[in-house]
């Protein structure tokens, strides 16, 4: 059968560009203007849970903070209209803030590439000099100020004379710990940094860019598909399932994928009970066997809907846990961990904090990924990532 779900293991060694992907309605059309560039008609929410501390730019940051560095930044100023910049410091209730957001980045993302990328050399420049030891006084800003600059000359660096360079000064900059995830609805904007995650999503390969990338650029739907929400997304550690705490679900609000996250002690066994849905495995960390075949970290493994219950088994010889994440189709549509439910789909100005304590995740860097031979489990050794 088809699987609803794309399931990998991303490392960004580089930031990703600035992006979202649309919903079903906004996708449908897409692919019917324009199928060279959107090779579907289905949306892409996702969810990235962290293996390693990860960095990433999502959603806008709230008004006040905007407004804030609009007068800090003048060169960020510059390349915002009158119009957009009055908007920002004059926007009260939520209608006026989304429209003001959206005025914003329309703004900037249609500005002068003369005008912004001459504005990016004035930044830098100041920038740099501010952070230097030469810099009198290089620790009177608050720590997420330096945060915001440190990131765009990390971004120009990367991206040389490319304006998203300056996103963090709209953008929230995040960053999660491992065993920490968020979930990204469709229409909010985000850019992945730096880090590793298990990412997994809808399947599709819809994505509408407008920046940190040479890759083809779409402003005009990407600021008309935005919902300008502020605040970021929730961030949670999932949810133990039932009454095992070596079995961990992040659950989503979207019926196309939920990820566990298995825990094998040395000398311990865990049986896993079929879910009736097909479903693929990634070893994580650590060697067991699996249904007495030996797996090792980078392995991933097809799991039929009609297959027998998973037994892993890790000898009590071995140094350390095995660790699994496995992805199938949502069993806990109604039971979400992603996402305030209230807050889905709306403006949210908060951020929740882990469900759970981030010790009992247990969810370190993984050791170093390896080829194996294919088994019997219609099994993909997966590249070496640096």
């Amino acid at each position: 059968a088809d699987l609803p779900f794309l399931f990998k293991v991303l490392s960004a060694g580089k930031a990703l560009s600035i992006q979202a992907h649309p919903d079903k309605e906004l996708a449908e059309r897409l692919n019917s203007e324009d199928p060279t560039n959107y090779g579907d008609p289905n949306h892409k929410p996702e969810m990235a849970i962290a293996l390693t501390p990860f960095e990433a730019m999502c959603g806008f940051r709230r008004l006040e903070e905007i407004a804030f560095l609009i007068k800090k930044h003048p060169e960020f100023a510059a390349c915002l209209s009158q119009e957009a910049k009055l908007a920002i410091f004059l926007a009260k209730d939520p209608n006026d803030q989304k429209e003001a957001l959206q005025q914003m980045f329309s703004s900037f993302m249609t500005c002068d590439p003369e005008v912004s990328e001459r504005q990016l050399k004035l930044l830098l420049i100041r920038l740099q000099a501010e952070q230097s030891n030469l810099h009198p006084h290089p620790h009177d800003e608050p720590a997420w100020e330096r945060k915001c600059a440190r990131a765009i000359l990390r971004l120009a660096q990367q991206f040389p004379g490319d304006p998203g360079a300056m996103s963090p000064l709209f953008l929230n900059y995040l960053l999660i710990a491992p065993g920490e995830s968020f979930f990204m609805a469709a229409n909010e904007p985000h850019a992945y940094v730096a880090g590793e995650i298990i990412e997994c999503m809808a399947c599709s390969d819809n994505v509408v860019r407008a920046g940190l990338t040479p890759k083809f650029k779409d402003v005009e739907n990407l600021v008309n598909m935005l919902t300008y929400s502020t605040g970021g997304p929730s961030i949670d550690a999932g949810a133990y399932s039932g009454d095992n705490a070596d079995i961990i679900r992040y659950s989503p609000p979207v019926p196309e994928f939920e990820v566990v996250i298995l825990h094998i002690d040395p000398g311990q066994e865990l049986e896993y009970p079929n879910p009736g849905l097909p479903a693929i495995l990634i070893i994580l960390e650590g060697s067991g066997e699996l249904d007495d075949k030996l797996c090792r970290p980078g392995r991933s493994y097809y799991w039929p809907a009609n297959a027998d219950p998973l037994k892993f088994t890790v000898s009590k010889e071995r140094r350390g846990p095995m660790k699994v994440a496995l992805a199938h189709a949502n069993t806990n549509l109604t039971r979400p961990t992603a996402v305030n439910r209230e807050d889905f789909g709306n403006s949210s100005h908060r951020i929740s904090m882990p469900a759970s304590p981030l010790p009992h995740q247990r969810i370190t860097p993984r050791s170093s990924w390896r080829h194996e031979h294919p088994t019997t489990f219609f099994e993909n050794a997966i590249p070496s990532i640096p």
